[in-house]
């Protein structure tokens, strides 16, 4: 059985032998609800490419977990990186995305307020919905062992997510806008070799024409997943995962 898995905020150490400790939440976690005990092996990460796999050897209180490094692995940062610009999903389904995009291998998630979104981030609501995606994210993470917690972005404006195609692309990379009428099927790309890759995922209500034209004249491409229309919360996992498969990331 594979060893459970943790992320440390406090970082981990890369030196064998060091002791990584797991407090508050986390430390929670592992003690009071996965019931880790002495010289039990676990697997714990700081979300940035770093992996240790130690062995439990104090237990303090129902928060606190003490663990001695027995191997580390320092994963190099994925290439190319896939950026997801989702549109506001209403409801729960932006947390479903998240959690997709995560378990997928996405790289970094950026919050998309379109012309079309039925949900709506202003103010404060703006700042607690990025920080409960970020939590998504966390949490996704360690359910999918990934040793990268994707980056989730500010808020961004359609100018916003115009300047990042933009940037994209003249930089080597690839930006692609999935729209169900496309012509040019998401199969049948062959990614550049450099660069990173920028998926613009639509709202329930789809992308507007001036929202796609903008995109393609700043060097978007317009594609469509298969025949049939998916949900907002599902096309960019799904769409992510051909291009990691594509670009050898799965290999």
């Amino acid at each position: 059985m594979t060893a459970p898995f943790f992320l440390s905020d406090a970082g981990v150490p890369r030196q064998e032998g060091a002791v990584v400790v797991l407090e508050g939440a986390e430390g929670r976690h592992a003690v009071s609800v996965r019931r880790i005990t002495v010289g039990e092996t676990v697997l714990v990460g700081d979300g940035f490419g770093t992996v240790v796999e130690a062995e439990a050897i104090g237990v303090v209180g129902r928060d606190r977990l003490e663990a001695r490094v027995v191997s580390v692995v320092v994963h190099e940062p994925p290439s190319p990186r896939v950026i997801v610009v989702q549109a506001l999903p209403k409801g729960e389904r932006g947390d479903l995305s998240v959690e997709l995009l995560t378990e997928v291998g996405a790289d970094v998630v950026v919050p998309w307020s379109a012309s079309r979104s039925v949900a709506v981030w202003k103010g404060e609501k703006a700042q607690r919905g990025v920080e409960k995606w970020r939590t998504t994210a966390r949490e996704a993470a360690k359910q999918s062992r990934q040793p990268f917690v994707p980056e989730i972005d500010p808020l961004a404006t359609t100018a916003e997510v115009v300047a990042l195609v933009s940037a994209a692309v003249g930089s080597g990379g690839t930006a692609l806008v999935l729209h169900e009428a496309a012509s040019l099927r998401m199969s049948s790309i062959r990614l550049r070799s450099t660069g990173d890759v920028v998926l613009v995922v639509g709202p329930e209500g789809g992308i507007s024409d001036d929202e796609k034209a903008a995109f393609e004249a700043a060097g978007a491409l317009s594609a469509r997943l298969g025949p049939s229309v998916l949900r907002t919360s599902t096309a960019g996992a799904v769409a992510a995962a051909v291009v990691l498969a594509s670009c050898g990331r799965w290999d």
